[in-house]
């Protein structure tokens, strides 16, 4: 009876269940129709029916607020608690020292150098002092922020205007209104200038163009902007279209690369189309049309512009509000009462060195160039003799002097002629550099030529008289016997060398002999009855002749005929 009784309530369960998955099915339906309401979860919000039942359906080990097994979509969002957090992005590290009153007496715990609370002794950054704050209670410094710990996101990591305070964009904007303001004041002198000149046309003529040029644009108008209506040199610019085509260079100028093909000369830049060094290296700058970029920026004014500019930097970054473009009077003027006063500061500065400890007595010795008869200025002079560099640097118009007398001519070089020669007028004389006869000169001159149309058309038989030599010819003719005499000697000493070169190669020639038949007279004994140190080598040290007799003498045994050159 038992058995019977469980078995028919395992069949009523399966029923039950059966139709409990029949209902539970139609309701899907039903939902996924719109004709029953869709299921809530435990927060109120409704759960979409058409989600599968893989996502819909929550892990084993989630439960409810009541411990029971609910509807729910809570599992498929993001967990709280596994939620990054992540910093404001307007928050950044706090620069500086507090604002605020300063403690005034040493606080345990602080920094033993400099008294402040934030860091301790050997993380200070200040000079270490003789005697820290900790025992004399001097000077305590500031606290610094307690800087906050900021943690971003992948963009904020990498944001590049992080920290960024628009305040201090204010200087750029001070600036650029004060270049504006200086360029309304110019338009506004011009103006009054024009003015006065009577240039100005009248209002009738502004006003007929204005209505010509409504259609233009203000910034087309705006004549304070730089230079838009003005074509640029050098360039294709339209100011109307906004177009520029770049000319390469001028088509009469040689180009850079071509002024000297020597690979291993300035670098040339094809990108840029400079050329920084000089090309011309072994040339002086006086001498060629072009020394490279780098010349231009060390000459004229340029030296000068940018060392006020070195000084207007210095000065704003230490509070005077200068511009090199916007107050370029005034900057002058500062600069110059700057250079003033550190004259003046440098001159005192000396005046109480000297007071303290002596000394002037060195400063009052005349000059070097009294004392040694020279001077330590330096001076170059071309291959000509004009001077380059130093301070009696002169400017020639050409590399050759012109109109200069010397040697006693009264005429220059090339201003006579005769027979294809080129000469002096003054004295008729075709040497080069010779000093001036004068009229002497011109009579020797004429006895030439007359002794040159006597040999020409005279008689053959006739014997010639010899014509008196001049003092040049006479130098000349000695000149030539002394140069002959020192090639006499030259070459008699180098025979003289060479015979005594042979005679010192023959005498090591048969020292070498000598030294090769002892050796194998030596080498012939047995090992045990050689004499001590008979191979043993002197230290004298060897000559040239010695070591070319041992190379003559040396055995090549290569040579088939080796053994032949002894007999």
């Amino acid at each position: 009876m038992a058995s019977e009784q469980t078995t028919e309530e395992q069949s009523e369960q399966k029923i039950s269940k059966r139709e409990d998955w029949k209902k539970k099915k139609e309701l899907e339906e039903a939902r996924k129709a719109g004709t029953a309401p869709a299921e809530v979860d435990e927060e109120g919000k409704d759960i979409n029916p058409h989600i599968p039942q893989y996502i819909a359906s929550a892990p084993w080990y989630y439960y409810g607020r009541d411990g029971e097994k609910l509807p729910t979509l809570k599992h498929q969002r993001p967990q709280p608690e596994k939620q990054l957090s992540f910093s404001d992005p307007d928050k950044w590290f706090k620069r500086g020292v507090k604002t605020g009153p300063v403690a005034t007496k040493f606080r345990k715990g602080a920094c033993g150098n400099c008294g402040s609370m934030t860091h301790k002794k050997k993380d200070c950054f200040e000079r270490p002092r003789k005697v820290g704050a900790k025992f004399t209670g001097d000077k305590i410094a500031p606290d610094e922020h307690m800087q906050p710990d900021l943690a971003f996101d992948y963009d904020g990591k990498r944001d590049r205007w992080n920290g960024f305070n628009p305040q201090e964009y204010q200087a750029v904007i001070d600036e650029y209104s004060k270049v504006e303001m200086a360029k309304r004041q110019l338009k506004e002198q011009k103006m009054t200038e024009d003015l006065l000149a009577g240039k100005i046309r009248r209002d009738e003529d502004l006003e007929e163009d204005s209505m010509r040029r409504e259609g233009d644009s203000d910034e087309e108008d705006d004549e304070d902007k730089y230079a838009d209506n003005i074509d640029m040199a050098g360039q294709k610019f339209d100011s109307k279209r906004r177009i520029t085509v770049r000319n390469l260079r001028i088509r009469e100028d040689t180009a850079k690369y071509l002024l000297n093909l020597d690979p291993n000369s300035a670098y040339y830049d094809p990108k840029t189309r400079s050329m920084r060094e000089n090309p011309y290296m072994n040339k002086h700058l006086e001498e060629v049309s072009y020394a490279g970029d780098n010349f231009v920026r060390q000459t004229g004014d340029t030296v000068k512009m940018a060392q006020e500019q070195l000084f207007a930097w210095e000065a704003s970054g230490k509070g005077t509000d200068v511009h090199l473009q916007a107050d370029p009077t005034k900057l002058e003027l500062l600069h110059k009462e700057f250079k003033v006063k550190k004259d003046d500061y440098k001159q005192n500065q000396k005046g109480s060195i000297l007071e303290r400890y002596g000394g002037a007595e060195h400063l009052e010795a005349p000059p070097k160039q009294l004392l040694l008869a020279q001077t330590e200025d330096y001076v170059e002079y071309s291959r000509h003799g004009t001077v380059l560099k130093g301070q009696e640097k002169a400017v020639t118009k050409s590399k050759y002097e012109e109109d200069v007398l010397i040697n006693n001519h009264t005429a220059i070089w090339g201003s006579y002629w005769r027979e294809g020669r080129w000469g002096y007028r003054c004295c008729h004389s075709f040497v080069k550099m010779s000093y001036c006869t004068g009229e002497a000169g011109k009579q020797v001159a004429r006895m030439e030529m007359a002794d040159m149309e006597i040999r020409t058309f005279g008689d053959e038989d006739e014997e010639e008289e010899e014509a008196p030599k001049s003092l040049l010819e006479q130098h000349q003719e000695e000149l030539k016997k002394n140069k002959k005499k020192k090639k006499k000697e030259r070459q008699e000493a180098e025979e003289k060398e060479q015979k005594d070169k042979e005679k010192k190669l023959k005498k090591a020639l048969k020292a070498e002999e000598e030294r090769n038949q002892t050796y194998q007279e030596i080498m012939k004994l047995d090992e045990r009855k050689r004499p001590y140190n008979s191979l043993a080598a002197d230290n004298q040290e060897v000559t040239e002749e010695e070591l070319e007799a041992f190379r003559i003498k040396r055995a090549n045994y290569d040579d088939p005929m080796k053994n032949m050159l002894g007999k």
